[in-house]
């Protein structure tokens, strides 16, 4: 496989740009052209040698066209790669009033100045990151710690896929008959034609998974594994945003942590291709990334993660016995529990559809099956932030994508900058007051039935992919009746609490439940706002309760 390109887009400082380049040169085909006409060529030259273009580096003054046509013929061209606009320092203060919209509505990732001598870091930083982020979406990553053998993509292989690139371990998917194949299968002691075959870097036993948990269990061992006879401080049930901040500032301040995740570390913001509005990452970050960075950091303070193991219930303990947090991997004995279970997409309801997961319809962002929708047609069904997100990530591989909506327009339930640029990006187009009524097709779903929810007129489209986020539903359905619930489902806290349930006439603390050294935090709790940040904010904030509670 060749390097992937760099091309380097400048007309008066090229010579600059191409000495800041050389450090990839090893690892990068860096190549110089001094006009948007010839990055064009130079890209298509790659492309037609089967050859990748991870970045290109263009000056905000070009000399044969304008920086916003130039930007927009290279996204037709190659829409996977990341675009970097840098501006001379003479430049800089008329480019960042001039660039600004651009920046905000999507047409290049990044508006850097030029360097100006060696080693500039800050530049180079902004750089990799950009390259990391292209990596997380190319179909075999370069460096790969678990490799999947099978003959086709079964649902079932899609869904390890899926699970591996949540939890940030770059995976290839491999034919039998390939030479990574015939390389997995030679070690593979197993019963013959059962797929897919599985090997990780920290085996070196192929192995036959039935389910994401078989394959969390060899990545991270089981809840069973933790001393039966010790009782922690602080289980954490759910690591999303909320979860993953409790563990964090749980451990950092000495509690004794265990925190277990029924799918993969992030919950339903670890499968956001791009969140660009949390404070601190002007560039945005992936939710994966964003997720994988808490989970280490935690880890670094002391936090035990397993993953693949959904709760089956919670015992409260009584008399100052430790609550009980029991999975089908194990009991965990804890002082204080925080749910931070979040919610999942709420079903669709079509029979027709709903069998057919795994086969062209998937319910969340699905990162792993946005590189098979390349040159397809797809319909993302979903108002929010995350459907924005799963739409302009899409847009890199599809032909078309459409955002489906009830409603007459986005403007209500999805943040201004993801409106902003949606509406800015010409393969996207928003489908409003619409729902699906069918789907069907030869095994995978090939098409849907469209109805216009104020007309009532039903038309037929074709699609390859269907991806499904149509709102919120609570995932507590094991929590014990003694903690008290909305009508909805969601945990109810502090003042949202029955006032039968208050204690001489006081409401609990803002983040806990009805049942003593029982709280909750993040998208689970009733009332909570549903984004990420705030759910970090919670997560961070419950463990000043905690620590009241244990003393």
């Amino acid at each position: 496989m060749s390097n992937p390109a760099i091309i380097l887009v400048s007309g008066d400082n090229l010579d600059v740009l191409e000495e800041q380049f050389w450090r990839y040169t090893r690892e990068y085909d860096v190549r110089c052209a001094p006009t948007a006409a010839d990055a064009k060529i130079q890209a298509a030259d790659v492309m037609a040698n089967d050859g990748q273009v991870a970045l290109f580096v263009l000056e905000s003054v070009l000399p044969d066209m304008e920086l916003y046509p130039a930007i927009t013929r290279i996204r037709e061209g190659v829409p996977t790669a990341r675009r970097v606009v840098v501006s001379h320092w003479e430049n800089f203060r008329r480019d960042a009033t001039s660039l600004r919209d651009g920046q905000a509505n999507g047409k290049y990732d990044a508006f850097l100045l030029l360097p100006r001598g060696v080693r500039d870091e800050e530049f180079h930083t902004a750089i990799i990151d950009l390259l990391n982020d292209w990596a997380a979406t190319v179909a075999v990553p370069e460096v790969v710690s678990v490799r999947l053998i099978a003959p086709e993509q079964d649902p079932l292989t899609l869904q390890l896929r899926d699970y591996l690139d949540r939890v940030g371990a770059p995976c290839g998917v491999y034919r039998p008959d390939s030479n990574e194949g015939r390389e997995v299968l030679a070690r593979y002691q197993g019963p013959t034609g059962a797929w897919p075959v599985v090997e990780t870097f920290n085996t070196t036993d192929p192995f036959v998974p039935t389910s994401t948990r078989d394959l969390a269990v060899t990545l991270y061992g089981r809840p069973d594994d933790i001393d039966v006879d010790q009782v922690m401080d602080l289980v954490v049930i759910g690591a999303g945003p909320a979860g993953l901040a409790a563990s964090v500032y749980g451990a950092s301040e000495g509690l004794s942590t265990v925190t277990i995740e029924s799918e993969a570390i992030g919950g339903q913001a670890g499968t956001s291709s791009m969140i660009r509005n949390y404070l601190g990452f002007p560039r945005g970050i992936s939710g994966m990334r964003l997720a994988q960075r808490a989970r280490n950091q935690a880890i670094r303070f002391g936090t035990r993660f397993f993953t693949g193991w959904p709760v089956l219930s919670l015992e409260p303990g009584l008399d100052g016995a430790p609550h009980v947090v029991r999975t089908e991997g194990g009991e965990v004995f804890a002082r204080a529990v925080v749910i931070a279970t979040g919610v999942t997409y709420r079903r669709i309801g079509i029979e027709s559809i709903d069998d057919r997961v795994g086969a062209g319809v998937h319910y969340g962002a699905a990162m792993a099956a946005a590189r098979e929708m390349e040159g397809g047609d797809v319909i993302v069904v979903g108002g929010g932030n995350s459907a924005g997100q799963a739409a302009v990530h899409l847009a890199r591989f599809a032909r078309s994508v459409t955002i489906m909506v009830r409603r007459s327009d986005l403007s209500a339930t999805m943040s201004h900058y993801l409106v902003t640029e949606i509406g800015f990006n010409p393969l996207i187009e928003v489908l409003a007051s619409s729902s699906i009524v069918d789907g069907g097709g030869e095994g995978r779903l090939e098409w849907v039935d469209i109805q216009d929810v104020t007309t009532g007129e039903v038309h037929r489209r074709e699609l390859r992919g269907l991806f499904l986020l149509l709102g919120a539903d609570p995932r507590c359905d094991w929590l014990p009746d003694e903690v008290a619930r909305d009508d909805r489902g969601f945990v109810l806290t502090g003042r949202d609490v029955p006032t039968a349930a208050w204690v001489d006439g006081l409401p609990p603390d803002n983040l806990a439940t009805t049942v003593p050294g029982i709280f909750a935090a993040g998208d689970i709790r009733s009332g909570s706002m549903k984004r990420v940040a705030s759910a970090s904010g919670e997560g961070a904030s419950v463990v000043s309760h905690v620590h009241a509670w244990l003393e």
